[in-house]
């Protein structure tokens, strides 16, 4: 129950999810190398480009910095001797491990081919493939995140070393935080969905339905209310982690540490509050659209803060140009295309004329 142990064995198996995703990828790739499908049948193409996503976000990117880095080094940041409920720690890898090999499993018997977002009403009456098998893997993992979450908030609330102020933390502590916040608040809402998708496959209850009064747009309104704040769980350790390289390698202190250290906190905030921008050609208001098209802007602010900061950090440091350094430019390059892509498809008349198209799978990936 070792933390640092308990990082290896994250290590380890979030290794094995990416290489499983990453020939996912590649075999997607290999395939549109020809405007024919030469390679794979459509039906395989769709769940190649499902089982990619699935894996990719819930079994890769969700726990890939947290429960390693994070894991590793939160507890030694603060000055904590591990973190504050070491058996739930290693319970959230059994339990990742477990969704992991119930989606695999699903992946052998025979796949499945809803997308990774699940939309119903497909997902929920026509697809015949494994969805509740998979959708029960990611429940399972969910629960993984929700316990990391829980563990890190706790830690870094109950466990900091005496003299170790919320301002003196380092700011990967305070990245980890806000991430732990929106793994705690919106992973639930994602289980909860995956549950009335399994109630409807099953019971045909008519929760998404449309011929039994159901909605099809409230699920995407559930799902996108986790998934959107899950791409913030992705992305803002990351950002904690580039914060410490810049500082590291320009032998300065990050400029503005306040303002890095909230905008962590904004975006976990605000993130909650722009699922709407998935669902501009879904038939939701105008109204609603303008609303979440502005907030979409506004969630834009904290991350762009960071990067100036970043940028400020580097002018007139001691620059050293070691590899994780070259790699923090790497980062800022590709996440301020990715941001200003972002201001694209967060306008409703852009969006409109966009969506579906390989333009917003480039912004996301």
């Amino acid at each position: 129950k070792d933390h640092k142990r308990i990082t290896v064995l994250y290590f380890i198996t979030i290794s094995i999810f990416f290489a499983i995703g990453g020939t996912f990828a590649s075999l997607i790739r290999a395939e549109l190398l020809t405007p024919p499908g030469d390679l794979v049948s459509s039906e395989t193409y769709n769940k190649l480009f499902t089982m990619h996503g699935i894996i990719m976000v819930f079994f890769f990117l969700v726990p890939s910095i947290p429960a390693t880095l994070g894991n590793f080094f939160l507890p030694m940041m603060i000055g904590a001797r591990d973190l504050a409920f070491p058996r739930v720690n290693l319970l959230s890898w059994y339990l990742l491990i477990a969704g992991g090999a119930l989606a695999i499993y699903a992946m052998i018997a025979g796949g499945v081919d809803t997308g990774w977002t699940f939309y119903t009403p497909y997902s929920t009456t026509y697809s015949n493939t494994y969805v509740i098998t998979t959708a029960l893997g990611i429940f399972v993992a969910g629960f993984s995140s929700i316990l990391t979450g829980l563990n890190f908030i706790v830690t870094v609330h109950r466990m900091r070393a005496p003299g170790m102020t919320w301002f003196r933390m380092p700011l990967f502590v305070w990245a980890n935080y806000a991430t732990g916040l929106i793994q705690v608040l919106g992973t639930p809402v994602i289980a909860v969905t995956l549950v009335l998708v399994f109630c409807e496959r099953v019971f045909h209850i008519g929760i998404f339905d449309p011929q039994l009064g159901g909605d099809p747009v409230l699920f995407q309104h559930l799902f996108w209310f986790y998934s959107h704040p899950a791409v913030y769980i992705m992305v803002l350790p990351g950002m904690g982690v580039i914060s410490e390289l810049i500082s590291t390698f320009s032998r300065k202190a990050v400029f503005g540490y306040g303002f890095v250290a909230f905008s962590s906190v904004a975006i976990a905030v605000i993130g909650f509050l722009v699922w709407g921008h998935h669902l501009f050609v879904s038939g939701q208001s105008l109204y609603a659209g303008l609303v979440f098209s502005f907030l979409s802007y506004f969630v834009a602010i904290p991350s762009a803060i960071k990067v100036f900061n970043w940028t400020a950090t580097l002018y007139k440091g001691s620059i050293s140009f070691a590899t994780p350094m070259l790699y923090a430019f790497g980062f800022i390059g590709l996440f301020t295309i990715g941001g200003l892509t972002g201001l694209f498809v967060a306008s409703l008349g852009f969006d409109v004329h966009v969506t579906d198209t390989y333009f917003v799978i480039a912004h996301f990936h």
